[in-house]
């Protein structure tokens, strides 16, 4: 029998994996947070998959984080800012030979869980794929991406991408994912705070063009200055594509400020700001934008951390 994929977050993405390799007859697990979700999760009968309007409910096992059940196959798709935490819980069921895959946003959150843990295989991703839930334990499907999974200690490539082929979840093997990592933060960096500062979709930016611009040269020299040359190349340019391409749309960060959710400003700017100080090198637009991001969120009564 294959290997079962334990999920941990039932957010956008968790579910969007999990219903699809369900779908795929791959043995899936959900890890809910105690046993009042799980109770919850059980009344629901199942994760709800929305794609193309159609609605399709699977039947995916539940637990708990202290169920006995040992995990050779993790995938971590909490939030950045609960990643550590959540997969401390877990460190005691975790095999000799485990693997867990990291759908964290931004960076920081993969080293910090890597040490924990330093026992296991540690896979970050990159994803690009589109999904947002509409009720509890639901998920829709709003836009078909890609996703990149890579290990930087290591770079030959696990056998379970088949799992993926299967579930139809369209990915490559990357072995510069470091940039892939990078080339998200900044991208991220320069969209994600203007749009919750200006209140706007990602198109609204296209009234804000020079101080897009302006945040692109400095991200693109804090990229070059620690290592990630080819994440610099044409920044502005990609950053334009996607503030065009994806007009419509409002950024994950505005989302989590207009439910009065935590943001993952640590692992966005706030990393880039930190990875500057230690470079020593000056990015006063950057610095700026962190500042007023953070005295903004604290206006609404929100975690600037």
């Amino acid at each position: 029998m294959s290997t079962p994929w334990h999920v941990l977050g039932a957010g956008s993405l968790g579910t969007l994996w999990a219903t699809r390799l369900a779908r795929a007859g791959l043995p899936v697990r959900l890890i809910v947070r105690d046993a009042q979700r799980l109770r919850d999760y059980q009344a629901a009968d199942g994760l709800t998959l929305v794609e193309h309007g159609e609605a399709n409910t699977y039947a995916v096992p539940a637990q708990t984080p202290d169920d006995a059940e040992p995990i050779r196959r993790l995938l971590v798709a909490s939030k950045a800012y609960d990643a550590e935490s959540a997969v401390a819980r877990l460190a005691p069921r975790l095999t000799a030979d485990a693997e867990l895959i990291l759908l964290q946003n931004g960076l920081g959150s993969q080293d910090a869980v890597a040490a924990l843990v330093p026992q296991a295989r540690c896979i970050s991703a990159s994803s690009t794929e589109g999904a947002f839930r509409d009720g509890d334990w639901r998920v829709v499907f709003a836009g078909h991406g890609f996703t990149w999974l890579g290990d930087a200690g290591h770079p030959v490539a696990p056998i379970w991408l088949d799992d993926l082929q299967a579930a139809k979840i369209p990915h490559e093997w990357s072995t510069d994912i470091l940039t892939r990592l990078w080339r998200k933060l900044a991208l991220n960096c320069a969209i994600n705070p203007l749009t919750v500062l200006h209140n706007c979709r990602n198109g609204g930016l296209e009234q804000h063009q020079c101080e897009v611009a302006t945040l692109c040269n400095e991200l693109a020299e804090l990229l070059e200055r620690c290592g990630q040359p080819a994440a610099a190349v044409n920044l502005q340019q990609e950053v334009e594509r996607v503030i065009h391409a994806t007009a419509a749309n409002y950024s994950s960060m505005y989302q989590d400020v207009a439910n009065q959710r935590r943001t993952e400003i640590s692992y966005l700017l706030g990393h880039a700001c930190k990875v500057a100080t230690r470079h020593q090198l000056n990015l006063p637009h950057l610095k700026q934008l962190q500042q007023r991001l953070v005295g903004h969120l604290h206006s609404l009564g929100l975690p600037s951390d």
